[in-house]
């Protein structure tokens, strides 16, 4: 099954058989207080800079957000749309938990987005999902609910049935849904993962929907996080994990991601692994 995303000129798939799609995580003010701080005093060259940065590294898509305690975040998040489009050419994941900001951040987009996100909550989906129909977007479907985080696999995947057949009833294809599994901190919990993983692989086979999920939640609170976070997403790519919202810039998890596809047999002959390789080379050496 296939997700097929746009920008204004680019398209991107995310599905089982292409090449992990990498969602750049960097154009969020949640940790970066400077960045928001930024944005909300109308500012926008960290939001330009660090888009082309991202895309760059290999980011596939950007996700953007303005969540900002002291910023207008429907103005902000419509200001960030306009201007990472203005300078990289790949879709975005537009970011925000306010109806408000979801629907001029829309409105704004040329192409075809990634909403983040809805949850299996009635009132939310019910909120969310006609805003999904109305600008012909696909969105992530968050597997919690009203009773919190379930420890149980079989749990989330019943609330992610719930939000794919929602969605049905709103006139919105099933490719246009993308699950989101939960990845929750491993320091915090040593199952966290396992649970994870199990869901992934019960996603896939019960309801055949893509995948993602926040990668870097899973080494939150430890030391030397990268390795972590590759390991997370080596494995869940094993379990049918098809994209995931993450650093980009950091070398150790895009060679990670990559090398995944190679043994996956996403990318065929490993081209795309040699391409990577000739250009480093070709850097190394001027």
């Amino acid at each position: 099954m296939h997700t097929i995303l746009e920008s204004k000129t680019g398209t991107v798939i995310i599905g089982d058989d292409v090449p992990f799609v990498i969602i750049g995580e960097k154009l969020n003010p949640s940790g970066r207080k400077k960045l928001g701080a930024e944005m909300a005093e109308g500012n926008f060259e960290r939001v330009r800079h660090d888009a082309v940065l991202q895309v760059e590294c290999g980011a596939h898509m950007l996700d953007v957000n303005a969540g900002y305690p002291m910023g207008d975040e429907p103005a902000m998040l419509v200001q960030a749309i306009k201007v990472v489009q203005s300078v990289v050419d790949v879709p975005l994941c537009i970011d925000s938990s306010v109806f408000e900001a979801l629907s001029a951040g829309l409105a704004a987009y040329e192409g075809k987005p990634l909403v983040n996100s809805v949850t299996g909550e009635d009132e939310r989906l019910e909120l969310i999902l006609p805003l999904i129909k109305k600008f012909n977007c696909a969105v992530i479907g968050m597997a919690n609910d009203d009773t919190g985080i379930s420890m149980d696999p079989e749990y989330r995947l019943k609330i992610a049935r719930k939000i794919v057949e929602r969605a049905a009833d709103h006139g919105i294809a099933k490719e246009n849904v993308v699950i989101d599994p939960l990845a929750l901190p491993v320091a915090a919990d040593s199952t966290a993962i396992t649970v994870t993983l199990e869901t992934i692989k019960l996603i896939r086979s019960e309801l055949g929907v893509n995948v993602t999920c926040g990668a870097g939640n899973t080494s939150f609170g430890l030391p030397n996080r990268a390795p972590l976070t590759t390991a997370f997403l080596t494995m869940a790519m094993c379990c049918g994990l098809t994209c995931a919202i993450t650093d980009a810039m950091n070398e150790t998890i895009r060679a990670g991601v990559m090398a995944g596809d190679v043994m996956l047999g996403k990318d065929p002959y490993a081209a795309n692994w040699i391409a990577d390789f000739r250009v480093k080379q070709k850097q190394a050496e001027k």
